[in-house]
């Protein structure tokens, strides 16, 4: 019995320790710490230098509200803080802190030190820490607010320390996180200082846009797409990319809830439900996502480092984030207004989007101008490019009934290249436009529309064709037999793994059938029941727009160009495929001015 092992308490150093290893992973999540503290203090401006990756020495200085010496003695003790005083305050959550560990945590794995001074106090106290104990606390001169130094940080850890990166690594993981927080709080300035090199330099900006402008390029604000939305006790804004920002990864979608920097996965399904039939699988387009909605909805301690919030009713903000979305995607990219000592916006990368609901003014379109047809010769025409071109005109071809709907204005086709790519003379440039994706795109909008609307249409069979599956297969049919009807297939179980079908849907009359069921059974089947009407139906949809769709080989007339080009501009996305491939690829004449170093003056 005297072998066995025996239950006793922790010392509060090993505790500490042990809550540095859940909070303080790296320097990175130090910087996190500290600078929610110094949000949480009405700071408007924090400074962060830091050496080394951060492992050598990092100070965040701050000039929030500041603490006398007893609150800032208490402030390193476990689970002090002035952020909830009950339990019911955990339900009430506003602030970014609220456990009153990271002080505590961070002091027992560093050399720490601590500054601080109310407004009220002509001094302020100084307080050194040496991994956990208190070695110095006195008076000192200092501004008002809050500066924490951390030196050789994981020092008296060896195990942890040596899991950290290298130094460039490390302090990439620190300017992610400034950058994710300097986007959560446009109206505080923040620098970033390191080794001796200022990487970030950042005003406080009255707006996202602002702050979004001065993190990225400032062209980046053409490609994005406002979200202003609000139902019932939710708010959603900030900016959703158009299909061209899509990336590989996530790093250009920050999601923020109430204030808080966030992911949850019940926001990341919604969006890519949205962008699925926009740019396919495996892109990830641009997002800056603020929801706000009460606090009691929302548990923001499910995870150590606060990474990961849960929503106590998640079905309805998924909806609303995808109604919210396609709204934004819905309207014409506005350049959100930019202080105004900036430089100018240059112009945009891509032709901004249709107006769907008229709502908003297009960037570009212009309801006079008219798209013209294709001439015989695509040198035999006169007209000028930064000149509208009117019937009056002798030297432009007459033109055909106006497209105001055009997300690019005015247009003209101006021939092919290599006998497949479509030339669109524009008002500011030019486009190439890519027939076989914009075809997809014509078909999978018209079947979307169909299906939506209930007015799918039907071919009839001569005969009808029975079609014999495995028995997985089979099950899978059997139980989307409702759905697929009203996909526009007629079709009925006959026999235990039989099913006759005497309709299809007019858009996939000229495919195999069996063949045809057996994809659609397999989409079902991946989507899941709950996505069965949403992804699996984009998908079924989006596949068969892609079979229908013209081949590169295939040879197109004037009239066959001009009026894929006139429906391309009446989709709801004519910039991709449902595959997520470009139709259009826009140059403006700027960009060739540049491109011949040319000066617009010469």
């Amino acid at each position: 019995m005297s072998n066995l092992p025996t239950i006793s308490l922790l010392e509060d150093q090993v505790i500490n320790k042990i809550a540095a290893g859940e909070v303080v992973e790296r320097p990175a999540s130090v910087v996190k710490e500290l600078f929610e503290n110094a949000i949480d203090a009405k700071s408007d401006r924090i400074e962060v230098s830091v050496e080394r990756g951060g492992a050598r020495r990092l100070i965040i200085t701050d000039n929030g509200h500041g603490m006398n010496r007893n609150q800032a003695l208490l402030s390193l003790e476990r689970h002090a803080t002035s952020k909830i005083q009950s339990e019911a305050d955990i339900e009430q959550i506003t602030t970014l802190g609220f456990r009153g560990e990271a002080l505590a945590a961070i002091a027992s794995v560093s050399h720490f030190s601590l500054t601080t001074r109310t407004a009220d106090q002509l001094e302020g106290t100084l307080i050194r820490v040496e991994g956990g104990k208190i070695v110095t606390c006195e008076e000192v001169g200092c501004p008002i607010g809050t500066q924490i130094e951390i030196n050789d940080l994981f020092y008296n850890v060896p195990a942890r320390r040596k899991f950290l990166r290298a130094e460039q690594t490390e302090l990439s993981h620190i300017r992610q996180t400034i950058l994710v927080h300097a986007l959560a709080h446009p109206t505080v300035g923040i620098s970033l200082v390191a080794d001796g090199r200022t990487l970030y330099q950042l005003h406080a900006a009255g707006t996202l846009a602002d702050r979004v402008s001065a993190l990225y390029q400032p062209a980046f604000l053409h490609q994005l797409c406002p979200i202003q939305f609000h139902q019932d006790d939710i708010q959603l804004d900030g900016f959703t990319g158009l299909p061209q920002t899509g990336r590989k990864d996530r790093t250009d979608q920050f999601i923020f809830v109430n204030g808080r920097p966030a992911s949850a996965p019940i926001v990341y399904h919604a969006v890519n439900e949205v962008y699925h039939p926009l740019i396919g699988r495996g892109r990830f387009p641009a997002l800056f996502l603020f929801i706000t909605l009460p606090p009691e909805t929302v548990d923001v301690n499910v995870h150590p480092t606060k990474k990961e919030v849960r929503f106590r009713h998640p079905q309805p903000l998924r909806d609303i984030i995808i109604h919210a979305l396609k709204k934004a995607l819905g309207r014409s990219p506005e350049v959100p207004e930019i202080d105004s000592n900036k430089p100018a916006l240059p112009p945009i990368a891509l032709p901004p989007q249709r107006e769907k609901q008229q709502q908003w003014e297009p960037l570009l379109m212009r309801p006079e101008l008219t798209v013209a047809p294709m001439t015989k010769d695509p040198h035999s025409s006169t007209a000028a490019p930064f000149k509208k071109p009117s019937p009056s005109d002798e030297s432009s071809p007459a033109p055909t009934p106006p497209l105001a709907e055009a997300p690019w204005g005015w247009c003209r086709t101006v021939g092919q290249l290599g006998g497949h790519y479509i030339v669109l003379e524009t008002r500011d440039g030019y486009a190439l436009m890519e027939p076989r994706a914009a075809h997809e795109r014509v078909l999978y909008e018209k079947c979307m529309t169909a299906f939506e609307s209930g007015s799918v249409t039907q071919q009839k069979l001569l005969t009808p064709e029975a079609i014999e599956l495995t028995p997985t297969d089979a099950e899978r049919v059997r139980q989307a037999i409702p759905l697929l009807n009203k996909l526009g297939f007629s079709i009925d179980a006959f026999g235990s793994d039989t099913f006759l079908i005497d309709a299809l849907p007019v858009w996939v009359q000229h495919q195999p059938i069996e063949p045809l069921l057996y994809e659609t059974a397999r989409a079902l089947a991946e989507g899941g029941r709950s996505k069965a009407t949403r992804e699996g139906l984009a998908d079924i949809v989006m596949q068969t727009a892609c079979a229908g769709a013209v081949r590169a080989s295939d040879s197109l007339t004037n009239e066959a160009i001009e009026k894929l080009i006139a429906d391309l501009a009446k989709t709801e996305m004519p910039y991709t495929s449902p595959r997520g491939r470009p139709t259009l690829i826009f140059t403006s004449y700027s960009e060739l001015e540049r491109s011949f170093h040319k000066n617009s003056s010469v």
